[in-house]
């Protein structure tokens, strides 16, 4: 039995601690997106699962031992979890391939690790969520302090790129810090929320106080960003639904974290380091398919270089080897489903349109969702390729002739997520860094993620951060209090 035909182990939804079946017996089929068969059959919640998720969810916070714990007990939960991960990671690479058609070795030397150095770098703050104490100027004696307290019940709602990654920069803190979680994750990209549920419970983490609910966005996403009984949604996925959250959240005016989309600029000046800014900006754009919502998508450089910088762009490009996600030679792997593919196309022949495409620009083959690395050329400001995100392996490059010019045109965007600078001079660096509204700014590399490093977007790129210490105040609540000890 190989690793594509080996049964996945948990399918069914996690509520309560207990493997349920859908209430309305619903089913959702998993799609291998190197094959485009289905592979495994899912349940698939509805409003209804989400109401019996809340209520799990709401009785383990009230009730419950986890926001009541000792944080350093908190803290040791959440560490295990972390090892139960590394401990897991070829089952859970196995999964997050069959499911979203990342290479193999990939998600297994990337992916898990990075999920779970999120649960250990956030098992600390479990020990720091700490207030402060404040001296007042009111007449009298007061003593008068602040606390942190967790929200309460929060719904996760993460996309379908980076699965279990996501979901650990969500669920982490928002368990550090004693809330108690929904987790819906993307119905095309499901089963690895479901086998983190299971770990979570090996870790020592009770019953209620992370549940999954998988289904449709629709469905199950929307019943969840509504539900009166949830205290904060945190969502990861497009600006247009990232809308929808808003609206549907507004109805108990729960807190709201948006992660959304990004048209990320990456900027070459004539002096970078040509070799070093080839390869980093083609991992930019190519990584997962270019499935990254940061991804370096508008490449900017100067005229003086444009050419030599495109040429060596368009050779890498060329040597990418995208596959199945089991094949170790594999470094991209397919889109994640029919769905995406058929959307990316249209981008691509709009591509053809309103620029040049250098390299790349088809499917490959009829089976799976596999398209080549693509390479477009001086489609200017207007062009739909240069303003929409594509959320594919295409790069859309035009030149520049001064740092003023190439600022303006990075920033005339709606969004700012993350950018890209490349530059051997040092002020021109700084300068152009503080010059970009974008969340995230790489200097002289691209796509550096680390736990300790906040990450969100400015503009249409969303609200909040994830990751660092300032994740924290998204998850909890500051209350004051103020004692009168005159007498």
């Amino acid at each position: 039995m190989n690793e594509r035909t080996r049964p996945v182990e948990h399918t069914r939804l996690h509520i309560g601690g207990q493997w349920l079946d859908a209430a309305d017996g619903a089913e959702l089929p998993s799609v291998d997106p190197a094959t485009g068969e289905v592979f495994a059959s899912v349940a698939c919640g509805g409003a209804a699962d989400v109401d019996r998720a809340v209520a799990a969810a709401r009785a383990a916070f009230e009730n419950g031992p986890w926001p009541r714990m000792k944080p350093n007990e908190r803290a040791a939960a959440l560490w295990r979890l972390g090892d139960l991960l590394l401990a897991d990671a070829a089952e859970m690479a196995r999964i997050e391939t069959l499911d979203q058609g990342k290479p193999y070795a990939i998600a297994q030397a990337a992916d898990v690790p990075s999920a779970a150095g999120l649960f250990h770098y956030m098992s600390g703050y479990a020990t720091k969520i700490e207030g402060e104490t404040i001296p007042i100027s009111a007449p009298g004696q007061y003593h008068t302090y602040t606390r942190r307290e967790p929200l309460g019940v929060v719904g996760l709602i993460v996309p379908w790129n980076f699965p279990l990654v996501i979901t650990a920069w969500k669920v982490a803190p928002a368990l550090a810090a004693g809330n108690t979680v929904v987790l819906k994750p993307a119905e095309a990209t499901p089963l690895s929320a479901l086998r983190l549920a299971r770990l979570a419970l090996e870790a020592g983490i009770p019953p209620g106080v992370l549940n999954v609910v998988t289904g449709h966005g629709s469905t199950a996403g929307a019943a969840l960003a509504a539900h009166p009984g949830v205290d904060k949604i945190s969502f990861t996925g497009s600006t247009a639904t990232g809308r929808k959250i808003l609206d549907a959240a507004g109805g108990n005016l729960k807190r709201v974290t948006l992660e959304l989309g990004g048209k990320s600029a990456n900027i070459v000046f004539p002096d970078a380091d040509l070799d070093k800014a080839i390869a980093g900006s083609s991992d930019a754009i190519f990584f997962n398919a270019g499935q990254a919502c940061a991804a370096g998508s508008r490449l900017y450089v100067h005229d003086s270089v444009y050419d030599e910088f495109v040429a060596g762009l368009v050779e890498r490009a060329k040597r990418i080897r995208v596959g199945d996600g089991f094949d170790p030679a594999t470094e991209i792997g397919p889109l994640a489903s029919r769905e995406h593919l058929d959307r990316v196309s249209a981008y691509l022949d709009a591509g053809r349109a309103e620029g040049t495409i250098v390299t790349g620009g088809n499917r490959i083959g009829e089976a799976g969702y596999f398209v080549e690395p693509t390479v477009i050329a001086d489609a200017g400001p207007g062009a739909r390729v240069t303003r929409e995100e594509i959320f594919g392996p295409v790069v859309v490059a035009n030149r520049f002739t001064s740092e003023d010019e190439v600022v303006a045109a990075a920033n005339d965007t709606r969004y700012g997520l993350a950018a890209g600078v490349w530059t051997g001079r040092v002020g021109t660096a700084h300068r152009v860094a503080n010059r970009l509204r974008a969340g995230t700014v790489w200097v002289n590399t691209y796509g550096v993620f680390d736990p300790s490093m906040p990450f969100g977007g400015m503009k249409e790129s969303g609200w909040g951060r994830e990751m660092g210490h300032e994740v924290l105040h998204d998850y909890t609540d500051v209350k004051t209090v103020c004692v009168d000890i005159d007498g």
